[in-house]
């Protein structure tokens, strides 16, 4: 028996990375998982993004340990499409009773140099998907007095990051946005909580574009030359998170009895410990 026996959990974002190792461990906690992902390029984005193959394999991945999943293919800015897949949800098995809201981009630039659809697909993105995923499950939550939903911000959601002003201010504006919605349905057996990793090694930031940044004084930067100088700002001289360890935030959460909500939990190699 599950914690999570019967519970039907939508994660977006999971074709890989982050998202499939919180879509694994709910599936492996007894929950019904509806696996979503862009599976597809965004204009934007310089690292390669996951395919349709990434998200069938996130859901194969499940089935092997006798977990249950579906995916769909959903660009979390389609408010449509998103309204869509929840009211799908809630045909197929009656109710939504998780919201991991996990998809997010990320991008490198001065602030001078953000072209106007660099802003638009970042924020739309990690701030206007997770809105589009909220306001779509909400009403069956309500219904049901029950729902656990967890946002994936960052440590830069904390603080200023040079070079990240659209995904800083898409991440602040995340948690700003989850703690309003904890106190809209405080009281309805609802929570909404907030996950902050500081970096997680996962093709968003183990990329060439990624190295480049970190790295500008050499000419074609490969993963080792990039370890140490992410190591370098960690207090723990570590470069980076495994998304696993992200996910045991997430699975605190969603199985909290429920007195947990509008709180920010910082999985973050120490790297806040000097800031209020």
């Amino acid at each position: 028996m599950g914690q999570l026996d019967g519970r039907v959990a939508l994660v977006t974002g999971a074709a890989r990375g982050q998202g499939r190792a919180h879509a694994r461990a709910l599936a492996a906690d007894g929950a019904i998982v509806v696996a979503c992902d862009i599976a597809g390029p965004v204009a934007t984005v310089r690292y390669p993004m996951p395919t349709p193959d990434d998200l069938d394999e996130t859901v194969s991945l499940i089935a092997s340990r006798g977990g249950k999943a579906t995916s769909r293919v959903v660009d979390v800015r389609d408010s449509a499409t998103v309204d869509a897949v929840v009211a799908d949800m809630v045909s197929a098995h009656g109710r939504i009773d998780i919201l991991v809201a996990n998809a997010g981009i990320c991008a490198f630039s001065p602030v001078e140099e953000i072209s106007d659809a660099a802003w638009e697909e970042m924020l739309g993105t990690n701030l206007g998907g997770a809105f589009h995923c909220i306001r779509a499950v909400l009403p069956h939550m309500k219904r049901e007095r029950y729902g656990r939903i967890v946002t994936i911000s960052s440590g830069a959601g904390r603080g200023g990051m040079a070079n990240l002003s659209h995904y800083v201010a898409s991440k602040w504006g995340l948690i700003g946005l989850t703690k309003t919605v904890a106190l809209e349905t405080a009281g309805l057996g609802i929570t909404a909580n907030v996950v902050c990793p500081s970096t997680v090694g996962t093709p968003m930031v183990r990329n060439d574009a990624t190295y480049q940044v970190f790295c500008p004084d050499i000419e074609h930067p490969a993963e080792e030359d990039a370890m140490p100088r992410l190591a370098a700002l960690s207090p723990m001289g570590v470069p980076w998170l495994q998304p696993e360890d992200v996910t045991r935030a997430v699975m605190y959460l969603v199985t909290d009895p429920g007195f947990t909500s509008g709180s920010v939990v910082e999985v973050n190699l120490a790297t806040s410990a000097s800031k209020i």
